[in-house]
C-alpha cells in the first residue's frame, strides 16, 4: 500500500519538531514544505539530512521521492 500524503506528515512530525508541515503527492512522488527551529544556522543538504533522519527507512521502502523545501519558522514569515 503507498502512503498517502497525510502519513509522511505524520512521519516527519512524528519524529522532527516542525512548526508547519505541509505535504502533497501521489503516492511515491512527495512534496514538502516543513519549518522548523531545527533548521537554524543549518545549510539545505543538513536540513534535509535531519528529515531523512525523521522518516528513517520508510523513505528507503515507501517512498519513492521527496521534494523539499526545508525553512526555519523565520524564513516562512518571510518567504512563506
Amino acid at each position: 500500500m503507498l502512503p498517502t500524503p497525510e502519513q509522511i506528515r505524520e512521519y516527519i512530525a512524528s519524529n522532527l519538531a516542525c512548526e508547519h508541515i505541509e505535504v502533497v503527492g501521489d503516492g511515491s512522488h512527495f512534496q514538502a514544505i516543513i519549518v522548523s527551529a531545527a533548521f537554524e544556522g543549518k545549510r539545505p543538504i543538513a536540513r534535509h539530512q535531519l528529515v531523512y533522519a525523521a522518516l528513517g527507512d520508510k523513505m528507503k521502502a515507501e517512498i519513492h521521492a521527496l521534494s523539499m523545501k526545508t525553512l526555519t519558522p523565520e524564513e516562512y514569515k518571510v518567504n512563506g
